[in-house]
């Protein structure tokens, strides 16, 4: 199968998912990366800000930053197709739709964070295979930033179990996540 018809078919069974399974299934991923030791180790967290239809990351971004960790959002520099990680305080109130309806620092709020401090960076993804390797939303951005990312930097992908399949077509520029994460 094509890239692009695998995208359209998981963006479709994204979309018909109920709000509480979800939900549901939300929660059961963030207490599955809460009891992994590199989560547990991590000072310096980076993490998407999911879409309606993606694995939620907003309790998890919330509960980090009560745990005391520096916690970065991407900022998307649309000029070169890239992420910046970005730190940030308090989750409601520095938080606007920018690009594509993804939440981001509002301007007043930038503070960037040098790649090299990150130690584990949360990679959202509309498919990943049981190597790592993901499809994203086709434009390039993760695979640029996660190219650039230090190698001990640890990525995992968060996914409802039905994104997991057995194997995905694979393009040279594509990078596999560390590891995925899915319920």
């Amino acid at each position: 199968m094509e890239k692009s018809e695998i995208r359209r078919m998981m963006l479709a069974k994204l979309k018909q998912q109920s709000e509480e399974e979800k939900e549901k299934k939300s929660l059961k991923i963030k207490e599955m990366l809460f009891s992994l030791e590199e989560f547990k180790q991590t000072k310096v967290l980076m993490s998407y800000v999911n879409l309606e239809y993606e694995v939620n990351t907003e309790e998890i971004i919330k509960e980090a930053l009560k745990m005391g960790k520096v916690v970065a959002v991407p900022v998307t520099v649309k000029r070169d197709k890239t992420i910046l990680p970005s730190k940030i305080i308090n989750f409601e109130e520095e938080l606007f739709p920018a690009h594509f309806g993804i939440r981001e620092p509002k301007r007043e709020f930038l503070r960037i964070v040098p790649k090299e401090s990150l130690e584990l960076v949360l990679v959202p993804g509309i498919a990943f295979d049981r190597k790592g390797v993901r499809l994203g939303h086709g434009l390039g951005y993760y695979d640029r930033f996660l190219k650039t990312l230090p190698s001990e930097v640890k990525t995992i992908g968060l996914a409802f179990d039905f994104q997991v399949v057995d194997e995905l077509p694979v393009s040279p520029h594509d990078i596999p996540v560390s590891k995925v994460l899915s319920a």
